[in-house]
């Protein structure tokens, strides 16, 4: 068998063994801290019965209570508009229960709907953030405001950058309560909580914040989650330094007993933190101040189907006559990079990381900085990728060159092969013998032409899970039909690409998976063309399984995002014309439609020099 066949082999099989232990048996691992244990209260009335947090100061536990109120239709509203954001709040616990995301629209059609990220208690799928007190020793839950409460409108009219609200509320026992609500010009808001005591008695009270999601269905379910086992969606946190993810299906093992103390998911953060839900594109956060302490818990009520995420903050002591404040954030929108790596940049410690970057987030972090900052100088994503291929191929080149070096060496070594095995026989060990003292004396060495190949699986695997994860690849435009290019290619040898009157077979279809576009046909033909340079194999066997390879490559990753095989094609492109030159300036002059012939006419030649 020639050497550099063994070789491309070998490699292919490497491949296929990463590719298969990568996707299906080691998924990344999901780090966890270990939690500590909190004890639940029951809270009676229309709230949830959820979670009683230990707090830190004089008082030594105090209840936050969670929502699931009766649909607020009646209650006021307070109208959220920004260049990016459109939505409301309601004024029934001064909930942040409905926004959705201008710049994003739920698919490619004209009339698509822009994404809904927070929808209020009555609809299908609640969402929403909600803020309060939890009371200390002294108060009762009436003392405080609670998720029902009817706030009234102090300052403001709609909520827009520069043009915060102002919430009030007035307990009629010398306590008043304020929320100041603002948002920048991205996702963020900031919520400024703050107590006047008018009492001749020390309060003592600890602000929290919750993120509620209600599931549908017997099971709790969420619509609208890919449930791929790649893309985390779920819980998220950070806690002084260390990352939490918590898939939904986990979540539900915090399960909430409601006729039980009952048991949360609770993590200690001493300084610096975050937790929230991630879904693949969007993402809700609680965000308290850098340097201050809070206990941020996972939960989930099976019997509302409500998951939960809160942060709790230490209690405030409030001395009579004086007023205490407290400002926390919260992150609602889209997961850009560029806007979560600036909040990072504000204090917002590895909030970068709520970006599913995966287990090579080594390569894919740098992999998309790379590509991000191509896409600014073109403007045009497929034509970036395109230039990340070059860049790639061109800081690989050292290795590539000394590859395809090696390769036309091997090549000019043919006859000397031959004539060893001819001498040696059946005798292998005679044969190996002499082809090891063969490359050691041309300073050939037969495994060179692995690296490149295999250097190219995690940079291909990095590149994959950059353009199915990163939002700047959703609905990223090309040209022509590829406007898309997260998703697979939309044209099909089935009605010839657009040029007959038939739709195309739908993507979830096994017909789509047969009938492939354009860019998996150019994949098979790069691949088939690259093996040309080299004849075919002299062994029949040998010979069928390189025939086959490029169109199995073909259809297997005809499904993936188009911007993956547009890479794959560029790739292909710049290792045929590297491999080219590189062989042509060591003397060796690959007969590229020779052995297109000699394929068609199954007579595959052993020397082309």
């Amino acid at each position: 068998m020639d050497d550099q066949n063994k070789n491309l082999i070998l490699a292919t099989a490497l491949s296929f063994l990463v590719i298969l232990v990568w996707f299906v048996l080691f998924p990344p691992p999901e780090p966890t801290p270990a939690p500590e244990q909190a004890e639940i209260a029951n809270v009676e009335g229309n709230e949830v019965q959820t979670p009683s947090a230990a707090e830190t100061g004089a008082v030594g536990e105090a209840t936050a209570a969670a929502t699931e109120a009766e649909p607020e239709a009646q209650a006021p509203r307070i109208s959220i508009d920004t260049p990016r954001l459109t939505g409301s709040l309601s004024l029934a616990g001064g909930r942040i229960d409905e926004l959705s995301l201008k710049d994003y629209k739920v698919s490619l059609a004209d009339d698509s709907p822009i994404v809904e990220l927070l929808a209020p208690v009555g609809s299908e799928s609640a969402y929403y953030a909600l803020y309060g007190w939890a009371p200390g020793a002294g108060l009762s839950g009436a003392d405080v405001p609670g998720p029902n409460t009817i706030w009234s409108v102090e300052q403001g009219e709609t909520l827009g950058v520069d043009s915060p609200v102002t919430l009030v509320w007035d307990n009629g026992n010398g306590l008043t309560f304020r929320r100041t609500i603002s948002v920048d010009d991205n996702y963020m808001f900031s919520v400024t909580q703050s107590v006047e005591n008018a009492t001749e008695a020390e309060v003592g009270m600890a602000p929290y914040g919750i993120l509620a999601r209600h599931g549908i269905g017997e099971d709790g379910d969420l619509p609208g989650l890919k449930n791929f086992f790649i893309l985390h969606e779920g819980v998220i946190g950070m806690a002084d330094g260390t990352l939490t993810e918590v898939d939904y299906g986990d979540v539900r093992d915090f399960d909430i007993d409601p006729n039980e103390r009952a048991q949360a998911e609770v993590y200690q953060v001493k300084e610096n933190g975050w937790i929230g839900f991630t879904d693949h594109y969007w993402m809700t956060t609680l965000i308290p101040e850098p340097g201050s302490a809070f206990k941020a818990a996972a939960k989930y009520d099976s019997r509302r189907k409500i998951y939960q995420t809160e942060t709790v903050l230490p209690t405030l002591t409030v001395a009579p006559g004086a007023t205490e404040q407290v400002t926390t954030r919260l992150f609602a929108g889209a997961k850009e990079w560029e806007a979560i790596r600036e909040y990072q940049s504000e204090g917002v410690q590895k909030f970068i990381d709520s970006i599913d970057w995966g287990w090579f987030f080594f390569l894919t972090k740098p992999i998309f900085w790379l590509l991000h900052n191509i896409n600014v100088l073109i403007g045009n994503m497929g034509w970036s990728i395109i230039g990340l291929t070059l860049i790639i191929k061109a800081i690989l080149f050292p290795l590539a060159y000394k590859s395809y070096v090696s390769m036309a060496k091997m090549k000019e070594l043919q006859p000397q092969m031959e004539a060893l095995k001819e001498a040696a026989g059946d005798d292998r060990q005679k044969m190996q013998q002499g082809m090891m003292e063969l490359y050691k004396k041309e300073k050939v060495n037969p495994a060179a032409g692995c690296l490149p190949i295999l250097l190219q699986i995690p940079i291909f695997f990095s590149l994959y899970k950059v353009i199915f994860v990163t939002i700047e690849l959703r609905q990223a435009p090309w040209f022509g039909p590829f406007q898309d290019l997260s998703a697979p290619d939309p044209t099909s040898i089935f009605n010839f690409f657009g040029w007959l009157p038939w739709a195309t077979p739908a993507p979830e279809s096994i017909m789509a998976l047969i009938f492939i576009g354009i860019l998996p046909l150019l994949l098979g033909i790069s691949m088939w063309l690259q093996q040309k340079l080299n004849p075919a194999p002299t062994d029949a066997t040998q010979a069928m399984i390189f025939a086959w390879m490029p169109w199995v490559f073909m259809f297997m990753l005809g499904g993936f995002a188009s911007g993956l095989v547009v890479y794959w094609i560029a790739n292909n492109t710049i290792t045929f014309t590297q491999q080219y030159l590189i062989m042509r300036s060591q003397g060796y002059k690959p007969d590229v439609f020779g052995n297109i012939r000699s394929g068609f006419k199954k007579t595959p030649k052993t020397d082309n020099k």
